[in-house]
């Protein structure tokens, strides 16, 4: 008969132990810069979409030129654009 070897494990105490992330010592993972820059970026996306808002024609006859003007084609889009990066840029900031 063979003798079977024992195989000796190691007590959590032994085992190393992931290195815990430092976080902010009052319990929350965002700091108060990011939930500035997220509430600003929330006012961009807002502001962008409530300028896309109208230039249609209360006639359904006439067409009106009104919805291809400079805000609603270039100034709602960038603004909603700068909206969602401010947004990423704020969730992925470090807290100090």
């Amino acid at each position: 008969m063979m003798k079977k070897k024992s195989v000796a494990t190691k007590t959590t105490s032994e085992r190393e132990m992931p290195k815990s992330i430092p976080s902010d010592p009052s319990g929350f993972t965002f700091g108060r810069s990011n939930y500035k820059l997220l509430l600003t970026g929330l006012a961009f996306i807002a502001v962008g979409f409530l300028l896309m808002i109208g230039g249609g024609s209360d006639d359904p006859n006439v067409f009106s030129d009104d919805i291809f003007n400079f805000r609603r084609l270039t100034l709602a889009p960038i603004l909603v654009m700068a909206g969602y990066v401010i947004g990423i840029f704020a969730i992925m900031k470090k807290t100090p």
